[in-house]
């Protein structure tokens, strides 16, 4: 079995959270938080975010009446696929929940840099179509920041001043950097880093910050609050996602492929990409499915339900115990798998258009 590696660059091998959160020091995220949690998202109150640096103190810095807000960004090199809403929807549930100020820089510039292929006037136009696709989750105009690293160049002060506190040992110790093909790569830590201090930079009012993100992308956050303390700001919070299979089955999601469902897919192409490749926890018969029963734990139309289009916790639970039972069958799962997905992606499908027409309500300029 391959070694596990966790890297900002690169994730191999199978997946231990419980190590990961001892290698990275960070915390579990407790039945006290979880109580506070129960509002939110799926993703967030069923555990797909386990882990986290100082959330804590930002539930109860807002609880106190104190400023906070949220930091999650997005690389464009592809449209955007249904994994790749993770941090968003999480995002846009701690503002509808707690009626905070949500940010989220657009990293044109480190897909350009690392993606070989990637043409600067492709990446400019992914970064338009996956904005659109962010507005349409419905996050509050007056409350939400959106901005591009090639637009909105007033960035490149904040990271600057950044880039003078890490030095290049740094950086290759903190992300295990593999030789970077062009000097654009080493420099991008210190943007990522003056995103994730942006809220604080651009508001010019010290306040906590939580930014969801994957595991893998931790060690950004580790020298982020490394830095802060040269800025006299404080140090942001994080909240830490396992990763979200593809239908294959896979630990992680990848970018491409049929084993992704794509924003823009139709409903015959979910369901045929969900009939054909969802990885099932059922057995090899009917028969035999109606006598000993399915897995949901690793049935990938079940954990999607759980993670995102079942939002109603004693309807999954009826869903998992029938499917456990072997009274549903595999086929009935992916179906209501299948209807959920196309309702979404019909509703989200439509938001999109209409996002076109209030796009510069979100965006930072200059």
């Amino acid at each position: 079995m391959t070694k596990m590696k966790v890297t900002p660059w690169e994730v191999s091998g199978k997946i231990d959270y419980d190590k990961l959160v001892k290698e990275f020091g960070t915390s579990l995220i407790s039945e006290k938080m979880k109580g506070k949690l129960q509002k939110t998202h799926p993703l967030l109150r069923r555990g797909i975010y386990f882990s986290h640096r100082d959330f804590d103190k930002w539930l109860e810095a807002r609880e106190e009446g104190y400023k906070v807000s949220v930091i999650t960004g997005r690389g464009p090199s592809e449209k955007m696929h249904l994994g790749h809403l993770v941090p968003f929807l999480v995002a846009k549930s701690l503002q509808d929940i707690f009626n905070c100020d949500v940010f989220i820089p657009i990293s044109d510039d480190e897909k350009f840099y690392v993606k070989e292929k990637l043409d600067y006037k492709d990446v400019l136009k992914y970064s338009k179509d996956n904005i659109l696709d962010l507005i349409a989750l419905g996050f509050k105009p007056e409350k939400t920041f959106i901005f591009e690293d090639f637009i909105y160049t007033d960035i490149y002060k904040y990271a600057a001043q950044v880039a003078k506190k890490i030095t290049y040992s740094t950086a290759r110790a903190t992300f295990g950097l593999k030789p970077e093909n062009n000097i654009g790569w080493s420099f991008y830590p210190a943007m990522q880093t003056a995103h994730i201090l942006f809220p604080q930079f651009y508001t010019g009012k010290k306040h906590i910050s939580v930014v969801p993100v994957g595991i893998d992308q931790d060690p950004f956050i580790r020298l982020t609050r490394d830095i802060a303390k040269h800025f006299d700001l404080i140090k942001p919070a994080a909240l830490h996602a396992k990763f979200i299979p593809s239908l294959y089955g896979a630990e992680k999601m990848s970018a491409t492929g049929e084993g992704v469902i794509w924003l823009s897919d139709s409903p015959s192409e979910v369901k045929k990409k969900i009939n054909k490749y969802a990885f099932s926890g059922g057995q090899a018969s009917v028969e035999e499915h109606r006598k000993k029963g399915g897995n949901p734990e690793v049935d990938v139309s079940f954990q999607y339900l759980k993670m995102f289009f079942e939002p109603d916790d004693e309807k999954l639970e009826k869903i998992e115990k029938e499917y456990k039972s072997g009274k549903m069958l595999t086929a009935d799962l992916k179906k209501i798998l299948i209807d959920k997905i196309n309702i979404f992606l019909k509703e989200h499908q439509k938001r999109k258009k209409d996002a076109e027409k209030i796009i510069n309500k979100f965006i930072l300029k200059n």
